[in-house]
């Protein structure tokens, strides 16, 4: 185990971010019924949304991963596409964790981990079948559209990604890192996917909370109008928490769906936090992440509002 990175902060960033973290507190302080209602819907939504979902996929997911194989003599196409098949159908922040898993064990590269990051990042078809298709659209039809312009964009992307992939030297793969042989595979992987599910529930309440506070603190200083204002924050900091606002406020109008499918494409804070921390653990590059991104906000929408 590697001792801790201790990042350095210039003296006026470091000021900056103590202000807000105490301005953060004294807001929760203040507001303590607001913050709690905040976090109690963000449990919910994890509970009922997300937990049923991803723990069985996640814990699969390491266990097929951590089994014993020859890792370095395999196909490159063939672990592009099994990044892609585990990864993007697991729901978040499963394409990191799977990604992230075979950087370390060896499969992948440092820039193909990076790149793979990118396109192996999609919520998971039972989310976007069941819970947005069937019980917010009431329609599996436009569940399993929506899930089709998720998957274009990212695998138009991923396309993208496998022309920079191809440059990639098969030596710059790193030493495969072998599993201790007395470790059971699954054992093991529940107990990493126990991290994950941990990380995941945390970021899901505490953005919840913060977004549920600092959308009634806008909308008691400016006048907005409080529904547009919490929806818009929610989605910045909490995509679930984000798609249940839309669905409260915007529900019936024209714009609903298109709007589900923004939320889902902005991926929010909580999610971005997932991804790199797992990323940043297996020192894995996030700017492809980013730019991949910002590709699926401008080009979802536009691929559901074509096929819807």
């Amino acid at each position: 185990m590697s001792d801790a990175t201790h990042i350095y902060y210039p003296p006026h960033l470091a000021m900056v971010n103590v202000t807000i973290i105490w301005a953060l507190i004294i807001l929760f302080i203040i507001q303590p019924d607001i913050a709690h209602e905040g976090a109690v819907a963000g449990a919910q939504l994890f509970l009922h949304a997300l937990l049923p979902y991803l723990l069985p996929y996640i814990i699969l997911t390491q266990w097929l991963l951590k089994m014993p194989s020859n890792r370095l003599q395999k196909n490159r196409w063939a672990k592009y596409i099994k990044a892609y098949v585990l990864g993007s159908f697991g729901g978040f922040p499963v394409g990191a964790v799977t990604v992230s898993e075979m950087k370390k064990s060896g499969e992948l590269s440092s820039r193909e981990s990076s790149l793979l990051l990118a396109a192996c990042h999609a919520p998971g078809p039972m989310f976007i079948i069941g819970f947005v298709g069937n019980e917010l659209f009431g329609s599996v039809a436009d569940g399993w559209k929506l899930l089709l312009a998720i998957h274009v964009a990212n695998i138009a992307f991923f396309l993208l990604s496998l022309i920079f992939l191809q440059s990639t030297p098969q030596s710059s793969l790193p030493q495969t890192v072998s599993h201790n042989p007395k470790t059971s595979p699954l054992l093991s992987s529940i107990k990493d996917s126990s991290s994950v599910i941990l990380l995941v529930a945390t970021t899901v309440i505490f953005f919840s909370s913060l977004g549920n506070v600092l959308s009634h603190v806008v909308s008691a200083i400016f006048p907005v109008d409080m529904d547009i204002t919490k929806t818009l924050l929610l989605a910045i900091f909490e995509m679930t928490s984000g798609v249940q606002a839309a669905t409260e406020h915007f529900s019936g109008t024209i714009i609903y769906p298109i709007l589900i499918a923004a939320i889902l494409s902005i991926n929010g804070l909580s999610i971005h936090m997932q991804v790199m921390t797992l990323a940043k653990g297996a020192g894995i590059s996030l700017l492809p992440y980013i730019v991949g991104r910002a590709w699926n906000i401008a080009l979802v929408p536009l691929l559901f509002f074509w096929i819807y």
